[in-house]
């Protein structure tokens, strides 16, 4: 079952979504945190803006119960940020509960790739210089 799924503007909080994903059954919990460095490439970052498609958040929930559908799989919670971010604020939280522990890495790390590599949220990336770029835009 699929717990949790959004892409908002507001912090992301990964006890929440720790706890919507926590049940008796559940011997392991693995949770990620995407964080916004200072770096990239070699460049200062200052800040990111991320932009979201308006089917940000139906592809969120596309990947996610792809992933809950795995029988090994309890639950699935995931968010994605959308706004200007700082420099140690968290983009993406992901958090999968199964019964052992290398399903549950197994699943999130693949909750996480997949949402990465199929989620329409583009970064502009701000730097120190002045200077920025889009990444992951189409």
């Amino acid at each position: 079952m699929v717990v949790l799924v959004q892409v908002v503007d507001e912090l992301l909080e990964l006890g929440a979504h720790e706890r919507a994903v926590s049940e008796r059954r559940a011997g392991a919990v693995v949770s990620f945190q995407g964080v916004v460095r200072d770096h990239d490439h070699g460049r200062s970052v200052v800040r990111l803006d991320y932009e979201g498609h308006p089917t940000a958040e139906k592809v969120l929930r596309e990947v996610a119960d792809e992933v809950a559908a795995d029988p090994d799989v309890y639950a699935v919670a995931v968010s994605h940020r959308v706004g200007s971010l700082r420099i140690g604020d968290v983009a993406l939280v992901a958090a999968v509960s199964t019964a052992h522990r290398a399903a549950a890495f197994a699943a999130c790390a693949r909750l996480v790739d997949e949402a990465k590599a199929r989620l329409p949220i583009w970064k502009h990336q701000v730097f120190d210089d002045g200077t920025d770029e889009w990444v992951n835009c189409p």
